[in-house]
């Protein structure tokens, strides 16, 4: 799903809004989220996951082509853990898909 298809389901799911509006709510949404990430503070969604900005050591590593070895920078990485509720739900709907397959 691209950024566009989310603009179009808010415009869609929630009446009332332009879809300039429903844009800049997305955009707002997003905005947020990145600055929170980047004050390096966790993202809670009840009912859909964390978001966790993670600092990695820089740390020894081989280039996998040459086997020589090199060094892989420090960086942050972001980790994202669903919830049950979303484990949940998604797993329901494979084993529902499953079911009609057969």
């Amino acid at each position: 799903m691209t950024k566009a298809e989310i603009v179009t389901a808010v415009y869609t799911r929630l009446g009332g809004f332009s879809k300039k509006e429903s844009a800049d709510l997305v955009d707002l949404v997003f905005e947020t989220m990145k600055e929170t990430l980047g004050r390096g503070e966790k993202i809670k969604i009840s009912g859909f996951g964390n978001f966790v900005l993670r600092d990695k050591r820089q740390r020894q590593g081989r280039n996998p082509q040459t086997g020589d070895p090199i060094v892989i920078t420090a960086r942050r990485v972001l980790n994202f853990k669903a919830s049950q509720l979303l484990k949940q739900a998604l797993n329901d709907e494979r084993s529902a898909g499953d079911g009609e397959a057969g």
